[in-house]
């Protein structure tokens, strides 16, 4: 679904990533995981090509993103939940949803139905504006928003960030729905110990650069991974 080949990417004089090659399957859950600062939010910026990389190759389904526009991304099958949300505050959750759909307008009624499935307390809290919505439910309705495009390939930026423990784990668990679904995920996060259980496959992102990369069970039994996150 998505290859990353040698690609490297940053801000000016600043490179937030070097060479970075990574792949992820239809139909599969990958995690990027890594501390703060490692490039993980640039990577998925880069995909969306709100970044241009500055080297490398991008592909979908095996075809070049290189001339694809950032406005195009979304109907090309990329939906990107950024980290913090990002919602029209002042906008209804359906409102947000609506916008999620601006591309695939003839199938409004129908992901909105798919989407109030999975996230029933958005149904119930559809005409209350977005902002005013507690942090859990924000990032169902940024997620719910990125579904509504019908998207090949989901891109999630950090959806436990600034949320409460309890919320993290009912958050978590709603990414096992969706990656049950048979969507093709690709998620990056800090809380390591929880996405693991979530994905199949992950990479370790450190200084702009993969490190690491194996099954989701390898990664949580490496020392290194242990020992530098875990606090084993």
């Amino acid at each position: 679904m998505l290859s990353l080949d040698r690609v490297s990417a940053g801000y000016g004089d600043f490179q937030a990533l070097f060479g970075v090659s990574l792949e992820v399957n239809a139909g599969e859950a990958v995690a990027v995981i890594g501390p703060n600062g490692a490039g993980k939010t640039t990577l998925l910026r880069v995909i969306s090509k709100l970044v241009e990389p500055s080297a490398g190759e991008i592909r979908l389904e095996g075809r070049s993103l290189a001339p694809v526009p950032a406005h195009e991304v979304v109907a090309q099958g990329i939906a990107h939940v950024p980290e913090n949300r990002r919602l029209f505050p002042r906008l209804t959750v359906e409102e947000n949803l609506r916008m999620g759909a601006f591309s695939s307008r003839g199938r409004f009624h129908e992901r909105l139905e798919m989407v109030y499935g999975l996230f029933p307390r958005l149904q119930e809290r559809r005409n209350q504006a977005a902002g005013t919505l507690s942090g859990g439910e924000q990032q169902m309705c940024a997620i719910g928003r990125a579904l509504m495009s019908g998207p090949k390939l989901l891109l999630l930026d950090e959806p436990s960030a600034g949320l409460a423990p309890v919320v993290v784990q009912s958050i978590f668990a709603l990414v096992r729905r969706i990656c049950a679904q048979g969507y093709t995920v690709l998620i990056v996060e800090q809380n390591i110990r929880q996405v693991l259980k979530v994905v199949s496959r992950a990479y370790l992102l450190e200084a702009g650069r993969i490190e690491l990369s194996g099954s989701a069970q390898e990664l949580l039994g490496s020392r290194e991974i242990q020992k530098a996150y875990l606090g084993i």
